[in-house]
């Protein structure tokens, strides 16, 4: 009769945790369901390899290696545990029988020791929240209630086997070391209190097993359903390639996003998988510096926005059971908001000995993200009340989130979205943004110089002539100079070097001279999709009427721009090539040789846009490497991990209010290597390396130089080069 009741209560308790676990899952359905429509079908075609490593390689928590091995136990601990937790629901329902599994001492041993695994690694997983406090992770009882269900869990199994040896009486085996020490410790129960306790650590274990389902939809621990998902429909696309926006969709709102239901639902799939870990933020370059940008905040705060408006609207908490909370989300209880609207609370303190600092953006994030009671979802505002304009134009896009991010999170094409939203619908903009703007507009150039003095540059160079596209109408490649290149001071020197490198490998190119436009990248990023896609027909429009085939530009945002985004209007059968890679072919193939010795101890500084968006690392090294004399030496935030120079997204033409400068703490990261030279592939990166030297007031003994200019030295000797030799 007890084996009925026992089944009968399972029954209905496992189906009421099913029921609940389903009512959770649905309704954050509902909510993504608000969304703009996504493809997903086209979206969903992950390479199953790729997919693979990622999901049970665990390739992206392996970049911070601790943590990734920590998880991997967690993770592959928690597979093997499921077949022992219907090995024992069985014993509970049949009265104490063994599954008829092949090898069972093997499979108990397995059992044991994966428990005794889980434990350590909670134990580690503990000890780096609240013992080695590590700023990125969170703090509080709602990160540590999972740690609390692990060990609850990890318990009760242990309880339950070894109250089951003392129940029917097996004797100690080495195959079940754990159990049967603590069943030794129970000698001289009688059998019906053994069973008694057995059952009580049995039920304990189906309880909280259920809990802890219905809990996951609830969390951040909703990741183990959506991470995968997420994964599978990532953009295949080139990473950071941001949508096109139809400006001529005359059925159209408006443009961005300026509520939460302008996100995609993939978009919004990304905040459900998000797990909190805070490896985004732990390499922002905004939040490394004291701005107020914290990717996982970004992240989070929309999460919170959406399941609160999602519950207003469709009028179904996201909270199950409901009898266990006080009201729903989104209605009398209250909407999250930012209460704390003054950036300079961020509390960066200047003289720090410490090159980045995380925690006060950390800080001012928590302070600032808090219920107002009696205040609705639906009057919340996306912008301003959720994500401040300040937050929105902190981030450089250099998508070092994104590659850090173990869930496929990606948070630059929605901070550029609500940008848009802000520039297209609402006409804000930082004022220096605006002026760059306006320049570009009326001059072509974010300074706003002549156009008629694009080309001016190449009067510069003694005894070489640039030919424009009309003047060597038979060009194998086109150097697109870009507005850096071709009016900056310091640019026009990287390319005046490269051109020389050019004649001297005899390559055929010619420049469109005074006929080249801006690229459109920064308005791009800052938000103006109109100024974009009117400098991109014009420039395509020139690309089409010389017959252009081959790109090459020493500018990475160029470089991007031109590569990925271009071909979405129109650029069709065109190569683009970055300059550290035509180099890198020029030498390597003997048609460049540099033989002049350089005694450098050089360290080579990543672009964003050269790198993590186009995977170009090892060429711009091949090419110092080949130099003579140059000692290359890495930082520790080096490649795929390099930190942002400060200048993308539009920040090269805006002004840092808050914190402390990022092209300065990069340059401090720099000079830890100890170097005489900090080379870059990028005239935006050169610009801030450059800068971050002067303030450091180590100008006079630590130079910034391109790769072209060192090539150059190292090709025609330091006396003939364009720039002045290092020492």
């Amino acid at each position: 009769m007890w084996q009925i009741v026992n089944a009968l209560l399972f029954v209905a308790v496992t189906g009421y945790g099913v029921l609940l676990f389903g009512k959770a899952v649905y309704r954050r359905y509902l909510y993504m369901k608000l969304g703009q429509p996504a493809d997903f079908r086209r979206q969903g075609r992950e390479k199953p390899g790729a997919f693979m490593a990622e999901i049970f390689g665990q390739t992206k928590l392996l970049k911070d290696r601790k943590s990734g091995v920590m998880h991997l136990v967690i993770f592959y601990g928690f597979i093997i545990l499921q077949f022992g937790a219907l090995e024992l629901i069985f014993k509970g329902l049949t009265g104490g029988k063994n599954l008829p599994i092949p090898g069972y001492d093997a499979f108990s041993l397995l059992q044991e020791a994966t428990v005794f695994s889980i434990l350590i690694a909670m134990g580690y997983a503990a000890f780096r929240r609240y013992a080695e406090k590590l700023p990125r992770l969170k703090k509080g009882w709602k990160p540590s209630l999972v740690l609390f269900f692990i060990l609850g869990l990890m318990l009760s199994v242990l309880l339950s086997l070894a109250f089951e040896r003392v129940w029917l009486g097996h004797p100690a085996s080495a195959y079940a070391p754990i159990s049967s020490a603590i069943a030794a410790s129970f000698v001289g129960l009688s059998a019906g209190a053994a069973k008694a306790a057995f059952y009580a650590g049995w039920w304990l274990h189906l309880l909280i097993l259920l809990a802890f389902l219905v809990y996951v939809p609830q969390s951040k621990h909703f990741h183990i359903m959506t991470a995968p998902v997420n994964i599978w429909f990532r953009r295949q696309e080139p990473v950071g390639r941001l949508k096109k926006l139809d400006l001529e969709n005359e059925e159209a709102e408006s443009f961005g996003v300026g509520r939460i239901e302008d996100f995609t639902q993939k978009q919004m799939l990304d905040f459900y998988a998000c797990v909190e870990c805070g490896r985004c933020t732990n390499v922002c370059p905004a939040s490394n510096t004291g701005k107020t940008l914290s990717p996982m905040h970004l992240i989070v705060k929309l999460r919170d926005h959406l399941v609160e408006k999602g519950t207003a609207v469709t009028s179904k908490s996201p909270w199950v059971p409901e009898f266990a909370f006080t009201g729903p989300a989104g209605s009398s209880a209250g909407a999250h908001m930012m209460t704390a609207m003054d950036d300079q609370g961020v509390g960066w303190r200047a003289g720090d000995d410490v090159v980045t600092d995380i925690r006060p953006t950390l800080q001012w994030q928590q302070a600032s993200w808090k219920t107002q009671t009696g205040k609705s979802a639906t009057e919340v505002e996306l912008i301003g009340d959720v994500m401040t304009e300040d937050e929105i134009w902190s981030c450089t896009t250099c998508r070092n989130c994104e590659d850090q991010c173990p869930v496929g999170n990606e948070h630059v094409d929605k901070i550029v979205d609500l940008r848009r939203h802000l520039v297209l619908m609402q006409g804000s903009m930082p004022h220096e943004g605006q002026r760059a703007m306006q320049n570009i507009e009326r001059q072509g150039n974010p300074w706003g110089l002549s156009r008629s003095d694009r080309s001016k540059w190449t009067g510069e160079i003694e005894g070489l002539a640039v030919p424009t596209v009309k003047e060597n109408p038979a060009f194998d490649y086109l150097f697109f100079v870009g507005s850096m290149g071709s009016y900056d001071l310091r640019s026009r020197k990287v390319s005046r070097a490269f051109v020389r490198l050019l004649h001297e490998a005899g390559v055929s190119f010619a420049i469109l001279g005074n006929e080249e436009k801006n690229s459109g990248d920064t308005p791009r990023r800052l938000g103006n999709e109109m100024l974009f896609q009117q400098l991109c027909a014009e420039n395509i429009a020139a690309f089409e009427k010389y017959g252009v085939k081959k790109i090459v530009t020493a500018c990475p945002h160029t470089f991007n721009t031109l590569k990925h985004e271009y071909p979405d209007f129109g650029l069709e059968g065109v190569e683009v090539q970055h300059h550290s890679e035509l180099l890198d072919e020029l030498v390597r193939t003997g048609r460049l040789k540099p033989q002049h010795e350089l005694k450098e101890r050089v360290t080579y500084h990543d672009s964003c846009y050269l790198g993590r968006y186009n995977n170009v690392y090892d060429q711009p090294r091949s090419v110092l490497r080949a130099i003579p004399g140059v000692e290359l030496v890495e930082m520790e935030r080096t490649r795929e991990n390099g930190m942002c120079c400060g200048a993308g997204g539009g920040m090269m033409w805006m002004e840092e209010t808050s914190g402390k400068r990022v092209n300065a703490a990069r340059t401090e990261q720099a000079l830890r290597t100890n170097p005489t030279v900090i080379s870059s592939a990028c005239p935006y990166c050169l610009t801030m390396m450059e800068d971050g030297t002067k303030m450091k007031e180590v100008e006079s003994r630590v130079k910034a130089r391109d790769i072209a200019e060192l090539l150059e030295q190292a090709v025609f000797g330091s006396g003939n080069a364009q720039i002045p030799t290092t020492h």
